[in-house]
């Protein structure tokens, strides 16, 4: 069984590679569920419908040129093309590579307790079908 410690996972905002700023990453999926129960029916019978794709990211802040805050601020609310792995390497069976366009839903770029490293969360949602891919 290949286990996996999370230490080096790769993400990219529009193929600018953010990878070395990420604390935190989650890719969400999911569908929705329907309701297909009918008269007669004694128990709720469920249809997966729609599916739905986010990612959160917890980013350590830099306002640096070609970093966070350069990348991020001006998309919020317009779409990107993202590109998430577990280890930032090649794409194999088992480092798959999810990607897809998503729209920048929050972004705020500042705010913390005094003493504390300035972090950054970004929250994008499925504009596109989400795909996963690996190089076999």
């Amino acid at each position: 069984m290949a286990t996996l410690v999370f230490t080096d996972a790769l993400f990219w905002v529009n193929a600018v590679d953010l990878s070395d700023h990420v604390s935190e990453v989650t890719l969400n999926y999911s569908s929705e569920s329907l309701d297909e129960t009918a008269m007669g029916d004694t128990t709720r019978i469920r249809k997966g419908g729609l599916k739905d794709w986010s990612i959160d990211v917890n980013f350590q802040q830099d306002f640096a040129a070609s970093k966070v805050d350069a990348t991020l601020f001006t998309l919020v609310g317009t779409t990107a093309c993202l590109m998430l792995r577990p280890k930032n390497s090649c794409s194999t069976a088992i480092n798959p590579d999810f990607s897809g366009i998503g729209v920048l839903e929050t972004y705020p770029p500042l705010g913390g307790a005094v003493g504390t490293l300035l972090m950054a969360r970004a929250t994008w949602r499925s504009a596109s079908s989400i795909t996963r891919a690996s190089s076999s």
